[in-house]
């Protein structure tokens, strides 16, 4: 218990120390208690240039980083996979593939975007799921149905790219992992679609809890297990779906989130998911600002950095299991 208290003070206090770091570190800076007090100055030129350029920056990166990794939760929850990610078997990749399609060939319909990236990532889910499933999940199967299905979206993707030059730049836009230029309405959407679904992984806890123990002896309590992975699979895919329509792919933020978080906090999911979305919003928040900061006025995309983090992590995990 000691330990779990200490995780999450510290991931807050840490979560606390980057948010102010990133306000006030960059082209505009800051000192700590210049920005406190400039915070309650309605008439500083450059709170507000913070304002209108900084915050939502922060804040979808925040959003984002607790959406991917509370995905990544779920999904080891309900494919009994401990490498998982929606990055890594395609649902990030589908919802991206479906964002830029509905940009290029149907632009009057950019106001459902989250709604139909959620049901690209659905698209791919389920594929993944029919592909994988004989007389039960197979963890290798399921992980190279994923990296195929992840590959052919990411395939379609490239193709529509290359179909002509007028689609590079909303390529670049829709499906980019930079977080520059993010604006309060990409706040707004994050943050709507963001608290949904993070509010709906924490009500299906205690079904994550028990769709650890094997189909049949949930099956004996009277348990729905094809209801909640059902339920808890749409809720990841959601929450991946909205980071990819605001903050582009980023990739394997819910598979080494959710790692760390266990060795911390346990496996109870009561405690995993709150725990989880804090350590990710951590995550991307620093990586975003890695980004921004060390080759400045250049940036590297945050989505690179995780890769960079990601890719060892993964294979470290491959050779351990």
């Amino acid at each position: 218990m000691t330990k779990r208290i200490v995780s999450f003070l510290l991931v807050i206090f840490l979560l606390l120390v980057t948010v102010i770091y990133s306000a006030t570190t960059g082209s505009i800076k800051m000192g700590f208690f210049e920005f406190i007090g400039a915070l309650f100055d309605e008439g500083n030129s450059q709170m507000e240039a913070i304002r209108d350029l900084r915050f939502p920056r922060i804040i979808v990166a925040l959003f984002a980083g607790a959406a991917l990794s509370v995905s990544g939760v779920l999904l080891q929850s309900v494919m009994r996979n401990p490498l998982a990610d929606a990055g890594i078997i395609g649902i990030s990749s589908g919802a991206a593939f479906v964002q830029l399609f509905i940009v290029a060939f149907f632009p009057t319909l950019f106001f459902m975007t989250p709604v139909l990236a959620f049901m690209g990532g659905a698209l791919a889910c389920m594929l993944v799921f029919a592909l994988s499933w004989k007389s039960g999940l197979s963890p290798l199967k399921l992980i190279l149905v994923g990296i195929a299905i992840n590959a052919m979206f990411t395939g379609l993707t490239e193709a529509m790219i290359s179909l002509g030059g007028s689609l590079n730049m909303s390529a670049s836009s829709v499906i980019g992992s930079n977080l520059t230029m993010r604006t309060w309405k990409d706040v707004s959407t994050i943050v709507t679609y963001g608290s949904i679904g993070l509010i709906g992984a924490f009500a299906l806890y205690s079904w994550c809890n028990l769709l650890v123990l094997q189909d049949k002896t949930v099956k004996s309590l009277g348990f729905q297990v094809a209801r909640a992975r059902l339920l808890i699979a749409a809720v990841a895919v959601l929450l991946a779906a909205v980071s990819v329509v605001v903050a582009g792919v980023i990739s394997f933020v819910g598979l080494l989130v959710p790692h760390i978080a266990r060795r911390l906090v346990g496996h109870d999911h009561a405690v995993l998911i709150p725990f989880t979305a804090l350590a990710g919003a951590l995550l991307i928040l620093v990586a975003d600002t890695i980004g921004r900061t060390i080759v400045a006025p250049l940036e590297i995309p945050a989505s690179t950095i995780m890769a960079i983090i990601g890719g060892p992590f993964l294979i470290f995990l491959l050779r351990k299991e």
